[in-house]
């Protein structure tokens, strides 16, 4: 690189929408995204694989739940928020993690979170646009 090379302006390639939204996925894949930014996405991925019941035991066994939670609870409107507060509240009373008592009750929380599910994909789309949330481009 020559001295004059650093008043060349640099290329800028324009991410389509669709390439964004791989991109922050990518970025959710390998570790790379900000709280709670990083936290709605793997809501989102658990939920859309397995559904609540999935996400708060893979969650709980991997992590911290509580403060997970938290982070997402943080960014989701209503009526996702009270959804997924009432899906944690059933969970957290269990006695027994693998305890099956509250399956109707997470089969309706899933059933809600499917019904609103744009809202949640409005949100990552937003932050795709954004910068990704990652901690290099906010």
């Amino acid at each position: 690189m020559g001295f004059f090379d650093i008043f060349k302006k640099k290329k800028v390639e324009l991410l389509t929408a669709e390439e964004r939204w791989n991109r922050i996925w990518e970025l959710w894949e390998i570790g790379d995204l900000l709280s709670p930014l990083e936290n709605l996405l793997t809501y989102e991925s658990e939920v859309n694989n397995g559904g609540h019941s999935q996400y708060f035991f893979n969650v709980a066994n991997g992590g911290d739940l509580a403060v997970e939670v938290e982070a997402v609870l943080s960014m989701l409107p209503e009526p996702l928020r009270e959804n997924l507060a009432r899906g944690y509240a059933a969970f957290s009373a269990q006695d027994d993690i693998s305890d099956d008592v509250n399956d109707e009750l997470f089969e309706e929380c899933d059933n809600i979170f499917y019904k609103h599910k744009q809202l949640i994909i409005d949100m990552i789309q937003e932050a795709a646009n954004n910068g990704f949330g990652h901690p290099n481009n906010t």
